[in-house]
């Protein structure tokens, strides 16, 4: 197993996350499997229960890890599914070690940062690290370790001892260090300033971790004095000193790593030449120049409490970008604060009422994404409601879902004081309430995560239609409130129809009114799914019936549907059988876990 390591200074928040994601795509393309692992030194257990404001949106994995956004990067860019544990923090370290102590593990050893703390985060890394991802039978070659904040930082002192330990114990050949800094230029002599970099990279070495790379955040590309530079006062050569300058769009970033042959130095350090192949990144350079080609527009208004911190959905801001450029759209997103769209604010603040509304107004389609509180609920309800009343495309995600049918019983229904037990617990009309294994859970981990099973039970539905008529599908989720099942039957009877369920039928996971042009609210959240080259069958929807292509897209996934199926019927049985879901060892008797013959 070889890691690279990649490990900020001078500032955070430069893009140290979406470089580490781009070295492991130019290494995946040269033939590699490649796995990830975070390491964020604050000491929650998880990112589950940190503020938005704070550090983001709370990428939610498939067994249900609440972890930090940059496994999101990994899992876009890479196109794997990491696990909770390709996530470290040091409240999990310090977890371990104390139910260590506990339980005498240590035979009466006083616990200290080193050996103890050290050897656990070394003893996480590999065990994580040889863990086979999305199915593989082998480990991966490569392990890209991002450790999060910047050199320097008290909090993370024990990672990087580790960290140096690692490198030491691995010896040359088997692990390497990508110091990401920053080069920033002085507008007034337009100078590339080093010294920020070369500190940084002063105090990395006098904590034993000896940078092989420097990855360097610009706005331009670096010139060579600047490299010589940075070359002679850091101790690395000038080939392997990269420049991340300021690009058209985010898979620009692996292209430029690759123009700059970093592959190549990065290959010869961890001695895997031998294994390696050129890059193949064509798909991600036609990816690239296709959204720099794309003018004609679409414009979605995103309604929801955290406007003002982008990251906070940022995985739904890149579903929604894979899905315009399957559209050949370019997108564009209007930040409506659902605060600002509530009575309340017209009298104190009329300004921020008339925007808010004008952009609801002049956007195609309204996204209303997943949140908690009650802050801006209102606001989100105002928002539902107009999309539905003025047939314009409307996705709501999770409490986007649950808002749109409190909005339904209301206005429909007539209803005045339906709404979530979240918010009103003695309302008399609870359209929303908490799910019986989440009472009295408390917080952090409790809610109903990760990915779970849905099936369709309306086959001509528009969701149904768009995941490819297929009978069942697997998304994830994060919430503790569901709609109420005893009201289902009075919603189906005006209109409001709900198209897909759990196992049992109680669960209601897709919501949709049939004769609108585009008015879907799903349970899940798609957005945790969607890839650059798979984008979410739901944001395709709403970005196709914004820009009227819903009809095309339909008939086209109809049309795909049917060619697969005779594809199907015309395949002899034997092919079938070869190309079934088998799990047999080589020489062994097939047999087929499906049929279990």
């Amino acid at each position: 197993m070889k890691y690279v390591l990649v490990i900020g200074g001078v500032i955070s928040g430069l893009g140290k996350g979406v470089t580490a994601s781009s070295i492991g795509v130019i290494l995946k393309a040269c033939g590699l499997r490649v796995t990830s692992i975070k390491i964020d030194p604050y000491f929650n257990a998880d990112a589950g229960t940190i503020s938005p404001f704070e550090h983001g949106e709370v990428f939610v994995l498939d067994d249900g890890g609440e972890v930090d956004l940059d496994l999101g990067n990994y899992e876009r860019f890479l196109d794997i599914k990491l696990s909770q544990d390709h996530s470290i923090t040091a409240g999990k370290i310090l977890h371990h070690v104390y139910e260590k102590e506990r339980n005498g593990d240590y035979l009466g050893q006083t616990i200290q940062v080193i050996p103890h703390i050290t050897n656990e985060i070394q003893d996480w890394i590999e065990r994580v690290a040889m863990v086979p991802v999305d199915g593989d039978v082998d480990p991966a070659n490569v392990c890209i370790i991002e450790l999060g904040g910047t050199i320097g930082d008290f909090e993370s002192m024990q990672f990087v001892e580790a960290l140096s330990q690692f490198s030491y114990r691995l010896g040359a050949g088997n692990f390497c260090v990508v110091h990401f800094g920053l080069v920033p230029v002085l507008n007034v002599v337009g100078e590339q300033k080093t010294k920020p970099t070369q500190n940084s990279i002063r105090e990395l070495r006098g904590h034993g971790l000896m940078p092989n790379f420097i990855a360097c955040c610009s706005s331009k590309e670096l010139e060579k004095k600047a490299k010589e530079k940075l070359s002679l006062f850091c101790h690395v050569p000038v080939a392997n000193i990269f420049t991340l300058y300021d690009v058209s769009n985010i898979w620009r970033v692996p292209l430029l790593l690759r123009d700059q042959k970093a592959h190549e130095a990065i290959l010869k350090v961890l001695n895997l030449e031998s294994v390696a192949r050129e890059p193949n990144l064509e798909e991600w350079a036609g990816r690239a120049d296709l959204y720099d080609t794309l003018h004609e527009t679409v414009t979605i208004a995103m309604v929801g409490k955290y406007t003002g911190v982008s990251d906070t959905y940022l995985s739904v801001l890149k579903a929604l970008l894979h899905a315009c450029i399957a559209c050949g759209k370019k997108l564009l997103i209007d930040w409506v604060p659902s605060t600002d769209l509530e009575d309340s604010t017209a009298a104190v603040a009329p300004d921020a009422y008339n925007t808010a509304w004008s952009l609801l107004r002049g956007a195609h389609g309204v996204l209303v994404p997943g949140g908690f509180g009650d802050r801006g609920v209102e606001g989100k309800i105002l928002a539902a409601k107009y999309a539905r009343e003025n047939n314009v495309p409307y996705l709501g995600i999770c409490l986007g879902m649950q808002l749109a049918v409190i909005e339904f019983a209301r206005h429909v229904l007539k209803l005045p004081d339906a709404n979530s037990i979240e918010f009103d617990a003695n309302t008399e009309n609870p359209c929303v309430i908490i799910m019986p294994e989440c009472n009295n859970a408390g917080m952090g981990g409790t809610m109903r995560r990760g990915s779970k099973r849905t099936f369709f039970k309306v086959a001509d539905s528009k969701s149904a239609k768009l995941y490819g008529s297929v009978n069942h599908i697997d998304e994830r989720y994060r919430h503790r409130f569901q709609v109420n099942p005893n009201m289902v039957s009075l919603f189906e009877s005006s209109g409001l129809q709900f198209v897909a369920t759990d196992k049992t039928g109680e669960r209601m996971e897709i919501v949709e009114i049939p004769d609108h042009r585009f008015y879907v609210g799903v349970q899940f959240h798609p957005e945790f799914k969607s890839r650059p080259s798979r984008p979410s069958a739901l944001f395709i929807g709403l970005i196709a019936a914004s820009c009227g292509q819903l009809d095309r897209v339909l008939q086209d996934a109809a049309n795909l549907e049917a060619e697969q199926n005779r594809r199907a019927e015309k395949r002899p049985a034997s092919d079938l059988l070869e190309n079934s879901t088998c799990h047999n060892q080589p020489g062994q008797k097939r047999t087929c876990r499906c049929n279990g013959k």
